[in-house]
């Protein structure tokens, strides 16, 4: 199983004195150490108007990142793909995993907030609609010989050949998901899945049935299952104090940022996004002492490795790990990333191991 550095930039806290030029500057310089240090991947979030996070084009940090590293893969977490036109898409994320040297691990959602894509002027009720259509246009224009022509629903185009075209033939392809609708597309597309565990276990059970469904969804769609990879929150802690500090840190993160991002109202949730009307509820209960590891990695080093088992037994091949998340100061995550990697990561199998010993 592989680790890499995961990041929404969430920044939306009352009281909050650190700038956004800081934030995203603290996150490059994260994800250049999670390369020093062995981790296998750094996934950057899209988030725009610091309605939750504040970095809004990972496709330019990672440019930066690509440049300053040999083996880091480069990933956003997730591109909001119906926020931009497919076509850009995909020159896009093609032109850095020519740059790169083919280390693009490309992700795509539709998001959760409806205030990112009022300015944008896209229908946030139809997204379903505009990220399937999307996420298909781009899958064709990367496996595309020649000049091809779309006439869909939401975009329609003739005799487009991007360039330059990916190295990687496939370009390694995940749908970030929190719904039945998005597992059934990476299905469909034959592309791998990215679930958050508090998602799973709400909306669920847990992250072995999220597994077992895509892998039967892929199978009835005639599709050879792609990589499970899952992003986790992680706190490491070894006293009372610490561990106090680490769960309030969590739960504003629920209640300050996420909460104010889901569509939760029944009355104007669109009906792909009903789901997220329990989520809320469920988040606006939660208290520090009630976390477990069915959403956030929790404690000292041995904690966090019996949590880990779990999720490799259930089929993940990557865990993306959330550290800065909370408002938790630059030098700690470091802290932490390196604390990971020499204790934790060494207990499961992977390249991290190869990278460390040479």
């Amino acid at each position: 199983m592989e680790f890499g550095y995961f990041t929404l930039s969430d920044n939306h806290y009352e009281n909050n004195t650190r700038d956004a030029n800081t934030f995203i500057t603290d996150i490059t310089n994260e994800a250049l150490y999670a390369d020093q240090i062995g981790m296998h991947s750094a996934w950057i979030g899209e988030h725009h108007f610091n309605s939750l996070g504040v970095l809004s084009c990972p496709d330019l940090v990672l440019s930066y990142i690509a440049s300053r590293t040999k083996h880091i893969r480069l990933a956003p977490a997730v591109t909001v793909t119906p926020l931009h036109h497919p076509i850009r898409v995909a020159e896009q994320w093609a032109t850095l995993d020519l740059l790169s040297g083919g280390r693009v691990d490309f992700a795509s959602g539709r998001g959760y907030d409806s205030r990112e894509y009022a300015p944008f002027h896209v229908d946030f009720s139809d997204n379903q609609g505009i990220f399937e259509e999307g996420m298909e246009v781009i899958q064709k224009l990367w496996a595309a010989k020649d000049r091809i022509s779309h006439h869909g629903k939401h975009y329609q185009f003739d005799d487009v050949r991007i360039t330059p075209k990916p190295i990687q033939n496939p370009m390694p392809a995940y749908i970030g998901s929190f719904s039945k609708p998005s597992i059934e597309l990476a299905a469909r597309l034959g592309y791998g899945l990215i679930v958050a565990p508090f998602a799973a276990s709400m909306s669920y059970g847990g992250l072995k049935q999220v597994a077992d469904l895509y892998n039967e969804t892929c199978i009835k769609h005639g599709k050879k299952p792609g990589r499970l990879m899952c992003s986790y929150f992680i706190h490491l802690y070894d006293t009372p104090a610490q561990e106090k500090a680490q769960r309030e840190r969590q739960i504003r993160y629920y209640k300050e940022c996420v909460i104010p991002a889901l569509p939760g109202d029944a009355a104007t949730a669109p009906p792909s996004y009903r789901y997220f009307v329990d989520m809320v509820a469920r988040l606006h209960k939660v208290e520090p002492q009630m976390l477990t590891d069915n959403s956030v990695l929790l404690g000292n080093s041995q904690a966090i490795i019996d949590s880990l088992k779990k999720v490799e037994a259930a089929g993940f091949s990557e865990v993306i790990l959330y550290f800065n998340v909370g408002m938790k100061p630059h030098n700690q995550v470091k802290e932490e990333m390196d604390r990971f990697m020499r204790e934790v990561a060494p207990n499961f199998e992977g390249k991290h191991k190869l990278r460390r010993a040479a």
